[in-house]
């Protein structure tokens, strides 16, 4: 195989995965012009077409997913292999990349990467925020944060955060119009701020339970959005009630822009976790990133 031919798998990887020929482009340093370039010249050598393009999406053809399934074990495999190759340095070297929450990066992982990273000039380490659940492996992430609950089995998790408690707010300008709901049907002569599911799509029904009693209520508003951080903007300008984890909240109610209600329905739950998948070696880097954001409260 020629040198130049592991450059074009690369690329025609990283563009089946993301789905996107910019999202690829920015992600391997080059234009999208010159990536078009790169896949085309592969199609021709090969004599098959590989992606299927629109003016909206790309997506491997059949062809394009068995050389897929082929590329993303062997380049995971030499990933791997180099990453190993940097226990040979005095200090932790390489890339790390890590998909996390906007509000996770700014809250968590910064502030510890702040303080770690001065003293590792040889790391890089790159974040991509999003909110819905992604796969790790197949975008070729280090690792992954989310709320413990939601990682998959077969992963590696490590907590980084308190456990989190779901927190029903509104301003008091909206109480001052509407008395403060006491059970959870209560909710249904209230103006609610609704969560639609950045991976599937769907509205997020709210979850209470107390004294083992649990309820799923679902709730009317004129207001979605897909962040937290929309749904607290929302209730803070008193469009409603939000529902949210209590880290993006805690320092607006005790400053007394919002108010919380039905406390006493919402148990707190595993917080945020790390993890990876358990079948990889993590690299030096990695590990020490992850020792470094390890929660011991």
């Amino acid at each position: 195989m020629r040198r130049q031919d592991f450059g074009e798998l690369n690329a025609f990887m990283v563009v089946a995965q993301e789905r996107s020929f910019t999202r690829a482009a920015g992600i391997l340093g080059t234009s999208q012009s010159t990536l078009s370039q790169t896949i085309q010249r592969l199609e021709t050598r090969l004599g098959l077409q590989l992606l299927k393009r629109s003016t909206r999406s790309v997506a491997a053809t059949e062809a394009g997913e068995r050389l897929l399934e082929t590329l993303t074990p062997a380049f995971s495999g030499i990933d791997a292999k180099l990453a190993d190759l940097t226990q040979l340095r005095d200090k932790p070297a390489g890339i790390v990349r890590i998909n996390a929450t906007e509000h996770v990066t700014q809250t968590l992982l910064w502030p510890v990467l702040a303080r770690l990273l001065p003293d590792y000039p040889d790391i890089q380490v790159e974040i991509v925020s999003e909110s819905g659940l992604v796969d790790i492996v197949s975008g070729r992430y280090d690792g992954g944060v989310r709320i413990g609950e939601l990682v998959e089995k077969d992963m590696i998790a490590v907590r980084i955060g308190p456990q989190l408690k779901m927190v029903a707010v509104a301003s008091p300008a909206y109480f001052a119009r509407k008395p403060k709901p006491l059970k959870p049907h209560d909710l249904a002569d209230h103006t609610c701020i609704n969560l639609r599911f950045p991976s599937s799509g769907g509205l997020y029904s709210w979850e209470f339970e107390k004294e083992g009693q649990a309820l799923r209520v679902r709730v009317e508003g004129a207001l979605t959005f897909n962040s937290g951080s929309m749904l607290v903007a929302g209730a803070l300008d008193g469009f409603g009630i939000a529902y949210v984890t209590n880290d993006y909240v805690d320092n607006l109610i005790a400053d007394g822009r919002l108010v919380k209600v039905l406390e006493d329905w919402s148990p707190p739950f595993a917080g945020y976790h790390l993890y990876y998948p358990g079948r990889k070696s993590k690299s030096p880097a990695f590990a020490l990133i992850v020792e470094a954001l390890r929660y011991r409260g």
